[in-house]
C-alpha cells in the first residue's frame, strides 16, 4: 500500500513553493507588457475607476492561469529536482532504497491535482471571465447559409450582412428554382430586408421585398410582403446559434458548449468549422493531462550528476513549452482542413510528449 512518508512531504512542499512562485512569475511576466498598460491607459483617461482597472485585472487572470499551470510544475519541478540533485539529496534518497518512481510520485499526485484544476479553469473560469469583460461583444458579421433539401440540391441561400449582438441587419434571401443550367443554379427570387426577428421557431422578417425572377433569370414582379417566414424549425435557432458562435473564440465556450455548438455544425455539414471545433474540444479533456507529463518531464530533467550543467535541463524545458504552444495554432488548421483527424492534431502533442518522457528516462539511465 501507498503509505505517505516524511520524504513524501517534504518533496512536495518543495514542489509547491517552486511550482507557486513559477506561476507568478509566468503572471507577472504574461500580464505586464500589454495589459498593465491598458489599465493604466483607461484609468488615466477617466474611462474606468480604479475599482473597474482592478476588476478586469482579475478576471484577466483566468486566461493567463490556464496556461500557466502546466508551465509552473514543468519549471517547479525541474527546479526542485535539480536542486536536490546539486545537493545530493536525490541520491541519498536513493540510497537508502527509493527507487526514482517512488521519488516522483508525490510529485504525480500534486500534478493530477493541478490537472483538475487546470480543466476547472478551461471549463467554467475562462469562460465567465471573458463574458464578464465583454470581449467580442460588439462585433459586425456577414454570415452566408446555404440551406438544403433531403437531396443536398440547395433550396435557399441566406446571406446577412450585418449581424451584431443586438439583432439581423440587412439580409438577402435567395429562392433557388428547379431549373437548373449545368454550372449553376437559377433564382426563382430575391428578397431583400432591413432586419429580422427571431421568433420561437422561425425567422420574421417584417418588411420584406420580393423580386421575383422568370427563367431567363430577369425578374418579372416585386412584392412588399409584411411577414416573411424563413428558417421555420429547429432550424431557426441552429443557424442564430452558429452565427452567434462563429465570431467567438473557443475560450468563450464552456465544455459542455463546445459540445452542443459541434454537434450543431456536424449537423449542418460545416465541415471546416465543425473540425476546428471538433479539435478545440478534445484539447480541453487533453490539455490538463499536459500538468502531469509536464512534472514526469520535470522531475526527469531535473535530475542529474551534482557537477553537471543546469543549463542544459532549463533550455530543454523551454523549448518544450515553447513548442507546445507555437504549434497548438498549426494542428488546428490541419484538422480544419481535414488533413489530419481532429482527434490526432489534438493529440499529438500529448504523444510527442509521452515518447519524450521515455526518451530522457533512457538517456538518463534511470
Amino acid at each position: 500500500m501507498f503509505k505517505i512518508s516524511i520524504f513524501d512531504k517534504f518533496i512536495f512542499k518543495q514542489v509547491l513553493k517552486a511550482t507557486l512562485v513559477c506561476l507568478l512569475l509566468f503572471i507577472i511576466v504574461w500580464i505586464a507588457p500589454e495589459t498593465l498598460v491598458k489599465i493604466i491607459k483607461k484609468i488615466f483617461t477617466h474611462a474606468w475607476t480604479i475599482m473597474e482597472g482592478l476588476k478586469y485585472l482579475v478576471y484577466e487572470l483566468p486566461k493567463v492561469l490556464g496556461k500557466a499551470i502546466p508551465v509552473g510544475i514543468l519549471l517547479g519541478t525541474l527546479f526542485t529536482f535539480d536542486k536536490l540533485s546539486k545537493d545530493s539529496e536525490l541520491s541519498i534518497l536513493r540510497g537508502i532504497g527509493l527507487s526514482f518512481s517512488r521519488i516522483m510520485a508525490p510529485v504525480l499526485v500534486f500534478s493530477l491535482f493541478l490537472s483538475v484544476l487546470c480543466f476547472y479553469v478551461s471549463d467554467k473560469m475562462i469562460p465567465y471571465a471573458s463574458k464578464a469583460t465583454g470581449e467580442g461583444a460588439h462585433f459586425n458579421k456577414h454570415f452566408v447559409y446555404l440551406q438544403k433539401d433531403k437531396n443536398q440540391i440547395p433550396t435557399r441561400g441566406i446571406i446577412i450582412s450585418n449581424f451584431m449582438t443586438d439583432g439581423i441587419k440587412n439580409l438577402i434571401v435567395i429562392n433557388f428554382a428547379n431549373e437548373k443550367y449545368d454550372d449553376a443554379m437559377t433564382f426563382k427570387s430575391i428578397v431583400f430586408a432591413p432586419y429580422a426577428l427571431l421568433k420561437d421557431d422561425y425567422w420574421l422578417l417584417p418588411e420584406a421585398k420580393e423580386y421575383k425572377i422568370n427563367k431567363n433569370g430577369v425578374y418579372t414582379d416585386i412584392d412588399d410582403i409584411k411577414n416573411y417566414k424563413i428558417l421555420e424549425g429547429k432550424l431557426a435557432k441552429d443557424v442564430y446559434t452558429m452565427i452567434l458562435n462563429s465570431t467567438k473564440r473557443d475560450r468563450f465556450f464552456t465544455t459542455k458548449e463546445l459540445k452542443e455548438y459541434k454537434d450543431i455544425l456536424k449537423k449542418q455539414d460545416f465541415t471546416d468549422e465543425y473540425n476546428f471545433i471538433l479539435t478545440k474540444y478534445y484539447q480541453r479533456y487533453l490539455h490538463p493531462l499536459t500538468c502531469i507529463l509536464f512534472a514526469a518531464i520535470g522531475c526527469l530533467l531535473g535530475f542529474s550528476p551534482p557537477r553537471s550543467q543546469r543549463l542544459i535541463g532549463f533550455t530543454i524545458a523551454v523549448g518544450m513549452i515553447f513548442a507546445y504552444y507555437i504549434t497548438l495554432p498549426f494542428f488546428d488548421l490541419m484538422a480544419q482542413k481535414s488533413v489530419m483527424p481532429p482527434f490526432l492534431a489534438a493529440a499529438f502533442p500529448i504523444a510527442a510528449f509521452i515518447v519524450s518522457i521515455f526518451i530522457i528516462k533512457k538517456v538518463k539511465d534511470l
